[in-house]
């Protein structure tokens, strides 16, 4: 399993404490290696990702959507990740896929 690209996404956690109720950012990281995308808490095998899109919200804040067979998963991104998705691209290509 070669590793090939990352890209930073923001997870929010929520923080409850006896007095108060906070969000807080905790930076992640999706990972493509030559046979998988694996993030925080999931692994998809390539063969079962379709295509991964990204949706600009404001600046180059946005959305990234990792288009799957068990449904779309969205990634809260703060930089733009047109390097990551053409890698994603580039090895589907070479796959034949």
């Amino acid at each position: 399993m070669n590793f090939i690209s990352e890209h930073p996404y923001i997870r929010m956690e929520r923080v409850v404490t006896p007095l108060e109720q906070t969000n807080v950012e905790k930076k992640c990281w999706l990972k493509l290696y030559e046979d998988r995308v694996v993030t925080e808490t999931k692994e998809f095998l390539l063969n079962t990702i379709i295509d991964i899109s990204f949706k600009i919200i404001r600046g180059q804040e946005g959305f990234l959507y990792l288009h799957t067979n068990q449904g779309v998963f969205t990634y809260n991104v703060k930089d733009d990740p047109k390097e990551f998705i053409q890698c994603f691209k580039e090895i589907q290509k070479s796959r034949g896929e």
